[in-house]
């Protein structure tokens, strides 16, 4: 094993073990909660190990800067340390230690940066607590409005301002505009570095995607004594829908999903009065995305009549087609000798492109799986992730 690849493992167990749960393996590190505080207790740690002072743009993101976090024109690097439920260990995480290790390999190697080099760890990226994606970076951006923010709940009524500790303090042009570039690093999520044998790739685009809610409204009434006939139940409608979802999504070479829902009154012996399914779409191309949203509503509501129930859909976030700066994400392929590959995943960094010359690169994961505790990234695959970021904050930033 490398020596860096030591290294890496080093650091990586000083976070592993953090909110992981002791029966699916998997992570629950929600933003602003007990785990996620603690790794942003240990990001300033290692910050502070570095001498690279840490600040807060008052919407939950932290920045730890290598030089002058005011001269400006500065290459921000870095990811999340927020999971999805039961999530994998490498998602987010792998980003920020990486970005650390490739400072101390620029140090090491004595470069000195022309330009700033900072470090990010942004709040809510998954949306597993408040519900929104990148909430971080949108806020910071603008991408979504303070009072919006403000008022998002979790499950259990914990709205995103309380959490915060204070209202978010919603888009700073000055901060943003400190801002040259940003290069995300990422485990990759699918087999595309596995089938081509390589341990790291740059990303081209990402994916239109979004969230939607189907509130699907019935009676609730007796299991027992509710004849079938007599019923309105949600329910019906509600499977009927995520079928429609799914044979949609392979007509159109698309993806749909819906892998959460919620049901009132919950009971085992009673008609539903509600069910609430909220679905994942994503597409290749914008007008593929829009038909097949389109398609689905227009299923579910044709079939809810015929349930006797009635039918809301709601948006509730859209990012639209990401492609990378394309100069940027071919200057970094020559660089690596690195592939070049899409991805369906959304991610900070498509928040980002919007604004800035933004580009990723994704490390090899052995599995393909993702968003799962079988979500996995070799040392050595990681150690040249490290590699590859630090040559890339080295062209960018101290040159």
């Amino acid at each position: 094993m490398s020596d860096l690849a030591v290294r890496f493992r080093k650091l990586w167990d000083e976070i592993a073990p953090v909110g992981r749960d002791a029966g699916s393996g998997g992570y629950l590190r929600y933003a602003l909660t007990e785990p996620e505080l603690t790794l942003r207790g240990w990001f300033r740690e290692q910050a502070g190990q570095r001498g690279m002072p840490v600040t807060e743009d008052g919407n939950g993101n932290l920045f730890a800067w290598w030089g002058d976090p005011a001269a400006g024109d500065a290459v921000l690097t870095g990811s999340h340390f927020d999971s999805v439920p039961h999530g994998g260990a490498y998602d987010g995480p792998l980003g920020i230690v990486s970005a650390f290790l490739a400072v101390d390999e620029l140090r090491a190697a004595g470069a000195t940066p022309v330009r700033p080099v900072a470090v990010a760890a942004f709040v809510e990226e998954e949306g597993g607590r408040f519900g929104v994606p990148c909430l971080g970076s949108r806020l910071l951006t603008g991408e979504i409005t303070v009072d919006r923010a403000a008022g998002l709940r979790d499950a259990a009524g914990v709205s995103f301002a309380e959490a915060l500790g204070d209202r978010p303090a919603g888009a700073d042009p000055g901060l943003l505009g400190r801002f040259a570039a940003f290069v995300e690093l990422h485990v990759e999520q699918g087999r595309a570095l596995v089938d081509l044998g390589a341990p790291v790739a740059v990303a081209s685009a990402i994916w239109p995607h979004g969230r939607w809610r189907f509130d699907f409204h019935g009676e609730g009434n007796h299991a027992g004594t509710t004849r079938m006939a007599d019923r309105r139940d949600p329910m019906l409608t509600y499977a009927f829908t995520v079928l429609a979802a799914n044979k949609e999504a392979r007509l159109r070479d698309a993806h749909a999903t819906v892998g959460r829902v919620a049901v009132e009154p919950n009971a085992t012996n009673a008609v539903p009065s509600k069910v609430t399914g909220w679905l994942d779409a994503r597409a290749a191309e914008p007008e593929t995305l829009d038909g097949l949203v389109e398609a689905v509503r227009a299923k579910a509501t044709e079939r809810a009549k015929r349930d006797g129930t009635e039918l809301t859909c709601t948006q509730e976030s859209v990012t639209p087609l990401v492609e990378f700066d394309g100069g940027l994400a071919g200057r970094l392929a020559a660089l690596l000798d690195a592939p070049v590959l899409p991805t369906g995943a959304g991610h900070d960094a498509g928040v980002l492109a919007a604004h800035l010359p933004t580009a990723m690169l994704f490390v090899r994961n052995p599995t393909g799986v993702s968003h799962s505790p079988a979500e996995s990234a070799g040392d050595a695959d990681c150690a040249a992730g490290v590699a590859a970021l630090a040559r890339v904050l080295e062209e960018l930033a101290c040159r």
